[in-house]
């Protein structure tokens, strides 16, 4: 592990995330955000879900932090770097981080109805496919939680 994971990074990181996150605010699409960092500690890519914004259903945060990661690098590979993100991964999202060959991912809120790194399944960890990624779940959940609820709050008032 190398010195920027650490739960100080992590938070740090988790900071643009929300950033992401908060953006969906004036689309209506699901507040969550996501950030690629490099080994060196750069954000190569962002994202915030954007299915309701662009009508396309792929456009999860995660993916496009990934696509614009990828861009950034050059290639699709991201070996060495780190998938941050406000909400647990869903079975698409937690495909492309294992396929993309991330190694860590570090998440807020743990999601039990479609999480897919360890809550509802743990498709990441899963020794059957060809990467296995670290998983460090729960930074600063009550906050990454917050956010969710309370969207999802105004949406049924």
């Amino acid at each position: 592990m190398n010195g920027l994971a650490t739960p100080a990074a992590w938070s740090s990181w988790l900071d643009a995330a929300l950033a992401e996150a908060r953006a969906c605010l004036s689309t209506g699409d699901v507040p969550v955000g996501a950030v690629v960092v490099d080994a060196a500690g750069t954000v190569l890519g962002r994202g915030h879900n954007e299915r309701e914004a662009s009508a396309d259903p792929t456009a999860h945060a995660e993916v496009l932090a990934l696509r614009a990661a990828a861009r950034a690098r050059g290639e699709w590979r991201l070996t060495g770097c780190t998938l941050v993100v406000t909400l647990e991964p869903c079975v698409m999202c937690a495909g492309a981080t294992v396929l993309s060959r991330v190694d860590r991912l570090v998440f807020g809120a743990w999601d039990a109805r479609f999480g897919a790194a360890g809550s509802l399944r743990d498709v990441v960890r899963d020794p059957r496919l060809n990467h296995v990624v670290e998983v460090v779940g729960g930074v600063r959940e009550v906050e990454c939680r917050t956010l969710l609820d309370d969207f999802f709050a105004q949406r049924r008032a």
